[in-house]
């Protein structure tokens, strides 16, 4: 298993800031984290992000890079393993609809590929599994991929409940966005976070549910943690934080992926083709040196 890229602890910081939620009774937390230092965005410098110069430009292009961005499960925390079925997509994502089920649904002419890996850390001493997954989604545009964060900040307004299935609903949900360099966000282009609850049918007590989402350039990361029954108030905040952290990793092999692809076309010969830039995202080692669109 491959190693986790470094984040700064101004970055890490100011991810797990914007965690701070004013909610619906115990869905408030105010996590708090820090990692070691390295070169990476900070309120001062620019966000992660990805140049639509640099960004897959066909379907095929999208596939691959979603294929070789790295994603492992200790992103998210201790415990954590792939879940049954662990990918869906890339040619297909979520879609809420009119009825406000969420449901399954080819990709639109604006977006190029889609695919959601899901994981799981199995339940113990007394509490439940908690589930994680994980979407990155490659937009035609920076534009649309602006529509896409738009609507998705729209969708609580439209479905004050949203049905996951048929038995498990998502309710009293609440949303933020911020562009970078505005109050908390200073590591992506955009970003949107939600707080509400996830309630099983049958099931006394509704669980918390978080959802988080950033765009760099045409490209969209998001992620939900669907906690489990009996955490206590600490779990839940570190749950959020470990899970928070996680999306940064994989923003940061983003960034990492442009960057890369940026230096490759600028030092390449006048003889060199476009083809001769990388095709996937690096290895996350340090030597070398994330609900929403298909997540539900």
């Amino acid at each position: 298993m491959g190693r986790r890229p470094v984040l700064s602890a101004a970055a890490v910081a100011l991810l797990l800031a914007g965690c701070t939620h004013s909610g619906h009774g115990n869905d408030r937390a105010t996590p708090k984290g820090t990692a070691s230092a390295s070169a990476s965005p900070s309120a001062s410098s620019r966000p992660y992000t990805l140049a639509e110069a640099v960004a897959p430009k066909t379907r095929a292009e999208a596939v691959a890079f979603l294929r070789g961005l790295t994603v492992q499960p200790d992103y998210f925390g201790t415990g954590y393993r792939r879940r049954d079925p662990y990918e869906l997509g890339p040619t297909s994502w979520a879609v809420l609809g009119a009825d406000c089920l969420w449901r399954r649904q080819a990709l639109p002419s604006t977006v190029l590929a889609s695919l959601t890996r899901s994981f799981v850390r199995p339940g113990s001493g007394g509490s439940g599994a908690v589930y994680v997954s994980l979407t990155v989604t490659v937009h035609t545009s920076t534009r649309q991929a602006r529509r896409d964060m738009a609507s998705s900040l729209e969708e609580p307004l439209r479905c004050p409940q949203e049905r996951l299935n048929a038995t498990d609903t998502v309710q009293d949900m609440t949303s933020r966005g911020d562009p970078f360099g505005e109050l908390r966000n200073a590591t992506t282009d955009d970003d949107l976070t939600e707080f509400g609850q996830y309630v099983v049918a049958g099931d006394a007590k509704p669980r918390r549910f978080d959802w988080y989402k950033h765009r760099l350039g045409p490209v969209t990361v998001a992620a939900t943690v669907r906690h489990a029954a009996g955490e206590s108030e600490q779990e839940q905040s570190t749950l959020t934080q470990d899970a928070l952290a996680g999306v940064g990793y994989v923003t940061a092999n983003v960034d990492r992926y442009g960057r890369d692809r940026a230096s490759a076309t600028s030092s390449a010969t006048p003889s060199a083709t476009p083809s001769a830039a990388p095709s996937t995202v690096p290895s996350a080692s340090p030597s070398t040196e994330v609900k929403g669109a298909g997540d539900e």
